[in-house]
C-alpha cells in the first residue's frame, strides 16, 4: 500500500523531504473512484517523476445543487490499492473540513473559460475546480501535473490557471481512455442501467461522425452539430445538454471549420440522471 496521508501539514512535510533528496514530484489530482483512466495518469506520472502523489478528494465546491455530491462513490482503501499497483508513492486524501476550514473565504476564478459549455450548464463548477487545484498545487508543489483529455474544458482552464498564476509546473495531458466500444471511462458510468450503457457509445460515434464530415470537406459547424444531434437522438434516449465545435485553445465557438484550425468537438448528454461528457480534437487539413 502507498502511504495514505490525510493531514495537509504531513503532506507538506513529506514533500519537503522529497525535495531535500532531489526528487522530482508528479501529482495526479482525482476525486477517487479510480478507474483505468486515472491509473493511466499515474503510470505516465511515474515515467516523468521520481515520486507520484495521487490526490483523492471529493471536492464539494465543484458540485452544484442536485449534482450528486452525496452519492459520489468513495472507496479510499480500494483507491489506495489501485494507485499503488499503478505506481503511486503517496495518496493524499484530506477531509473537506481540512481543505475548507471554518472561515474559508478565498476562491480562484478563471474568467470566461469557466462560464461557457460545462460552466454554463454547471455554474460555479470551474471556480470550485480552480480553487481546489490551486490548493493541491500549493500543498504538493509538483514539478509535473497530469490531467486527462476527457475533461477537455478542465484542461483548458487549468492550463490557463498555471500560466496566469506563474506555477512552475509541467502540465501533461493524457489521451482519453475508452472502453472497447468507445465509451470514455468515467466514474459516472457505473450509474448507467444496462440499456443506457448499451446506448452510451453513441456519444463517441457522434464525435467520430463530426470528424468524418470535416475530413470529407464539410465546413459548416451548424450542419455538423445538427448531424451529431440527429445521430444521438435516433440511437438513444439521451437528453442532449450541448454539442459544441470550438477552438481547442480558447474554446471560442466556431461557425466554420477553417483549414489549419484545431477544433475541440465536445458534448454533454444525460442518460436518465447520469450526465456524461466526451470530446475529440480535430485539426482541419
Amino acid at each position: 500500500m502507498p502511504q495514505v496521508i490525510t493531514d495537509i501539514a504531513a503532506m507538506q512535510k513529506t514533500v519537503v523531504g522529497l525535495r531535500r533528496k532531489g526528487k522530482r514530484i508528479a501529482v495526479v489530482p482525482t476525486m477517487g473512484a479510480l478507474h483505468e483512466g486515472h491509473l493511466t495518469l499515474i503510470r505516465e506520472g511515474k515515467k516523468l517523476a521520481d515520486a507520484v502523489i495521487t490526490t483523492v478528494f471529493v471536492n464539494p465546491k465543484q458540485f452544484g445543487e442536485g449534482e450528486g455530491f452525496e452519492r459520489y462513490p468513495r472507496a479510499l482503501e480500494d483507491d489506495a490499492r489501485l494507485a499503488t499497483a499503478a505506481g503511486s508513492d503517496y495518496v493524499f486524501a484530506p477531509g473537506a473540513g481540512m481543505m475548507y476550514p471554518d472561515g474559508f473565504a478565498t476562491v480562484v476564478d478563471v474568467e470566461r473559460l469557466s462560464s461557457i459549455l460545462e460552466g454554463q450548464s454547471r455554474p460555479g463548477h470551474f471556480r470550485g475546480v480552480a480553487t481546489v487545484v490551486t490548493k493541491l498545487f500549493n500543498i504538493t508543489t509538483p514539478d509535473v501535473a497530469l490531467f486527462g483529455q476527457k475533461d477537455a474544458q478542465q484542461v483548458v482552464v487549468i492550463r490557463r490557471l498555471i500560466r496566469d498564476l506563474n506555477f512552475n509546473i509541467e502540465f501533461v495531458v493524457v489521451p482519453t481512455v475508452r472502453e472497447p466500444d468507445g465509451l470514455a471511462l468515467s466514474s459516472r458510468n457505473r450509474y448507467l442501467s444496462a440499456e443506457q450503457r448499451a446506448q452510451a457509445p453513441v456519444l463517441y460515434q457522434a464525435l467520430l461522425l463530426a470528424e468524418q464530415l470535416i475530413r470529407g470537406g464539410e465546413r459548416s459547424c451548424k450542419q455538423i452539430v445538427g448531424a451529431m444531434k440527429a445521430m444521438i437522438r435516433s440511437r438513444s434516449s439521451a437528453i442532449i445538454d450541448y454539442v459544441s465545435i470550438g477552438d481547442a485553445d480558447t474554446l471560442d465557438e466556431q461557425y466554420e471549420c477553417l483549414p489549419g484550425r484545431s477544433l475541440l468537438i465536445s458534448l454533454a448528454a444525460r442518460f436518465g440522471t447520469t450526465r456524461l461528457i466526451d470530446n475529440i480534437i480535430v485539426t482541419v487539413r
